[in-house]
């Protein structure tokens, strides 16, 4: 098969360390490669795939934005995204992971694609839904909430490579915070938790522009370097190596998370998770066995002292049977192969039966080649008595 993976230019592919959807790229390219499928990645130029790759831009656009390179990313991100659907005949399937824009100009490619919603549906892009004439799938139930149900082809869980996360039963006596640095996700919280424990909390995530005043006015004052500390944004073999050791990872949400690839790396790792049931948590977690799914600060408190109930053995057996990357690019593949046969199904000629009634009774039909319905044919315009 022939497949396109259009993914965002921010991040490259694979992120060095924060970017989850240039990370599901990453891993689905690669292994869809290996299956010896004809693969070519739309990224940054310093991207690395098994897989062809083809870039308008020889970075990713948060790098080139942090050293003052480039300005506003629309730009670049318009030819990006006008580069890929310039080759559709290329391909037989256009797998957008960029998001609204190559939907929007979807219309002029006859390619069938694919949208994966990375990111929660807003009532602001209905505009775009609506003229959207292909197909999407979502990365959990729970990121399917408000979406439309027109078009859509089900779930396919994001992945990460298992055995690329080190499994360990050893555990030292710290909790884990591993995200962005946001109010959305619950960084006051994990630092509550660890204070009415008195047990070390490492926290690391990348702190974003927008994110800033956030930090040093609310998170930063509450780091002493004794019981809480900061780590900054951990790289793959960092944040590898701050899963394996720690009792647990806190992930206190207070958002519709559409995924979460902190959690599947923590049990691959053999660390439980303890959530609030936000999102897609309760859709990995399994309650009891993998962590422990909680309402509030008091009950997280509570929950980190029946962590010894947890056997690190099934948070990484969960992993593997659901989350890892052969899982995901088997959905995929079956996905693809239900939007040929869609797309195929589109393109033959549509028969319309019509009947009218006769002036005996009876009624009779008339059978032929019609225009398929949702198509509409354009009737010659009728002249005037000038004949024009």
């Amino acid at each position: 098969m022939r497949i396109a993976q259009l993914a965002p230019l921010w991040e490259r592919v694979p992120p060095p360390a924060y970017g989850g959807t240039e990370l599901v790229v990453s891993l689905l390219a690669d292994e869809l490669a290996r299956r010896g499928h004809q693969v070519v990645v739309y990224a940054s130029g310093d991207s690395e795939t098994l897989a062809e790759l083809r870039s308008v831009y020889p970075r990713s656009l948060r790098m080139a934005e942090v050293e003052g390179v480039i300005g506003s990313p629309a730009g670049y991100e318009w030819v990006h995204v006008a580069n890929a659907l310039k080759d559709h005949a290329q391909f037989d399937i256009i797998h957008n992971h960029f998001g609204l824009l190559p939907m929007a100009m979807s219309t002029v490619v006859p390619t069938p694609m694919l949208s994966t919603l990375h990111c929660p549906f807003t009532p602001d892009a209905q505009f775009v839904w609506d003229s959207y004439p292909w197909f999407y799938n979502t990365i959990s139930c729970a990121s399917k909430n408000g979406s439309p149900d027109k078009n859509y082809l089900g779930v396919v869980y994001n992945a990460i490579d298992v055995a690329s996360f080190p499994y360990d039963e050893d555990k030292e006596d710290y909790l884990l915070f591993l995200s962005r640095i946001c109010p959305e996700k619950g960084p006051v919280q994990a630092i509550e938790v660890a204070k009415r424990l008195g047990k070390k909390l490492i926290i690391a995530g990348k702190v974003d522009k927008v994110d800033k005043e956030y930090y040093h006015r609310v998170v930063e004052p509450l780091i002493d370097g004794k019981l809480i500390h900061f780590f900054g944004e951990a790289n793959g073999e960092q944040k590898r190596e701050l899963y394996r050791k720690a009792m647990v990872v806190l992930m206190p949400l207070d958002c519709e998370e559409p995924y979460g690839l902190v959690m599947a790396e923590a049990l691959a790792c053999g660390t439980p998770v303890i959530a609030f049931p936000r999102g897609a948590a309760p859709e990995i977690l399994v309650d009891g066995v993998t962590g422990y799914l909680v309402n509030g600060v008091e009950e997280m408190v509570q929950a980190v002292y029946r962590l010894d109930r947890i056997n690190p053995k099934d948070c990484r057996r969960h992993v593997q049977e659901h989350f890892d990357v052969p899982v995901m690019a088997d959905g995929y593949l079956a996905v693809y192969e239900r939007i040929l046969e869609l797309a195929e199904a589109r393109a033959r000629p549509y028969v319309r039966r019509s009947s009218w009634r006769r002036r005996d009774g009876r009624e009779s039909w008339n059978i032929g080649n019609t225009t398929p319905p949702g198509i509409r044919r354009s009737r010659p315009r009728e002249k005037g008595p000038l004949g024009r």
